[in-house]
């Protein structure tokens, strides 16, 4: 990945109020049977105010450029030297650009110059990407999970991954991926008779057509869904913040599991998450390879994001009923970076992005338990233990504004949490909700575990365990903060958009100086 720094910007104008014109630059030549192709398109991700990733991929070998500007037309803007794509990558290959100017939409545009003929370009493929704010603004997102699970692949007589465009028609300013972003466990069948005795017929790869147990088959993962148009428009136009759960290695899975699964040859769960994780960083606008999964995205001064990473440290699915306080599904480190951060936080609101919803019973197997709650509306036991502790120091360092946004469970739902109704009273009111499948089976609803005291106000899930797309039951929210009042508007919308259910969100009142 190359990294573009603020001055080389600040030369070329983004940083500052007025874009200079372009700088020299190689002649580039057109034409020729042999121009590189760009396979996947491009993304966009991790935007803050003054900087992004971008992403794509080349058919062979060769040197990524990148064009932004504030016009569509790039006049004005910058052009920049990315990295040499090369086998090694899977051909795809992220550039990180710093010092843009905040709170703006920018246009980008992506080529790679053939290595055996240099000046010989790919066609350019265009984006865009909106900075986050400095200052008080309108802010909007969308959050969704779950996309080809449950051998619901792509369709074109049912829409393909239509929902991708139904949130791309929402203009939102990025799209909270909440994990479960390609399925490795679930081959495609060639065709499914729905109960009406209508077809769905899956466009198949060779990737898709067992379980991911390679490298190049984990990648093959994150290349099918990019043969989607709605979900290449979408990704082309709208930065991402992604998360990764479960399925983008095997169902369930924690460190140091050893599968009792028939359809794999490599039975050790670490070896197939290393390459998972090679491959999630690959093909994923996210930061390298090297570092947390976990991080905060700040989004001005009214939303900060952080993004949890519920997988990679979690302990084995038992009873999770233990008393140990520092097993759980973060890890020591992690929890107390998410309670050092929501302390620190200044921010109006902070949504706490979890790839696994807190007071839904999620479970593995008949005596295993694969999320927080495991049934019992006492007192935290197991990993309750580690988010009854975030919830009491954010609660007792006068916290407010926390939100929950997970997907998961392959239904919405909004969730309200109150100590009246809990076996603790140490933590503030908070909302959870939760929304997806963006694309696979629909299911749910779960039972909600009584010990923070949650109350289902609204559900919508499918009468029957896992229908089709093709049958709606399909999910996205979407997230409106108003850059006057700084009121927080949750909308729970359905394949189509259309808002099912709402509620609006008032800031709390200045509790201290200095704290929101």
């Amino acid at each position: 990945m190359t990294t573009i720094d603020r001055r080389s910007l600040l030369r070329a104008g983004l940083a500052g109020g007025v874009l200079s014109v372009l700088p020299a630059a190689p002649a580039f030549a057109g034409g020729g049977a042999a121009r590189p192709v760009l396979t996947h398109g491009v993304q966009a991700g991790d935007a803050t105010a003054d900087s992004a990733l971008v992403w794509t991929r080349a058919d062979r070998p060769g040197r990524m450029w990148v064009e932004v500007s504030r016009r569509p037309d790039l006049r004005g803007g910058r052009r920049i030297r990315g990295p040499v794509l090369t086998p090694d990558t899977d051909l795809t290959g992220k550039v990180r650009l710093r010092g843009l100017p905040p709170g703006e939409r920018l246009f980008y545009s992506v080529r790679v110059e053939s290595l055996e003929r240099p000046g010989l370009l790919s066609e350019p493929v265009p984006g865009q990407l909106t900075t986050a704010p400095t200052g008080r603004r309108d802010v909007s997102f969308v959050w969704t999970g779950d996309v080809v699970g449950q051998g619901w692949g792509i369709d074109p007589a049912y829409g393909g991954l239509k929902i991708f465009e139904s949130m791309r028609a929402r203009r939102p300013d990025f799209l909270l991926h909440s994990g479960d972003t390609v399925y490795a466990d679930g081959p495609l069948p060639a065709q499914v008779t729905l109960p009406d005795g209508r077809i769905w017929r899956n466009l198949v790869t060779a990737e898709k057509s067992k379980v991911a147990e390679t490298l190049a088959e984990f990648r093959g993962q994150y290349a099918y869904n990019l043969l989607d148009p709605a979900y290449r428009a979408f990704a082309a136009e709208v930065p991402q913040i992604n998360q990764w759960d479960d399925h983008e290695v095997v169902n369930n899975w924690y460190p140091g599991e050893i599968l009792e699964d028939a359809r794999y040859t490599e039975k050790r769960v670490d070896v197939l998450a290393a390459r998972a994780h090679r491959a999630y960083h690959e093909w994923v606008p996210v930061p390298g390879a090297t570092g947390p999964i976990y991080r905060k995205i700040p989004y001005g001064p009214l939303l900060d994001v952080f993004v949890l990473d519920m997988r990679t440290c979690k302990d084995v699915n038992d009873g999770n009923t233990y008393p140990d306080p520092h097993r759980g599904l973060l890890g020591d480190e992690q929890r107390d970076w998410l309670i050092r951060g929501l302390r620190a936080s200044r921010a109006t609101w902070k949504v706490i992005a979890a790839d696994l919803p807190l007071g839904l019973v999620v479970p593995d197997g008949p005596t295993a338990q694969e999320g927080v709650a495991q049934g019992d509306p006492g007192a935290p036991k197991g990993r309750e233990l580690e988010f009854a502790q975030v919830l009491r120091e954010a609660h007792r360092a006068g916290v407010t504004g926390i939100v929950f946004l997970t997907a998961d469970v392959h239904y919405t739902a909004a969730h309200h949490y109150d100590p009246a109704r809990a076996a603790v009273q140490d933590f503030t009111p908070f909302w959870e909700f939760v929304s997806g499948p963006a694309h696979a089976g629909g299911f749910g609803p779960n039972a909600l575990d009584g010990t923070f005291g949650p109350q289902a106000v609204f559900v919508h899930a499918p009468p029957v365990a896992n229908t089709s797309p093709a049958a709606g039951f399909q999910h996205f929210g979407e997230v409106r903060i108003d850059g006057r009042s700084g009121e927080l508007r949750v909308d729970l919308r359905d394949r189509d958009g259309v808002s099912l259910w709402s509620t609006t969100l008032t800031p709390a009142p200045l509790l201290s100086a200095g704290r929101r």
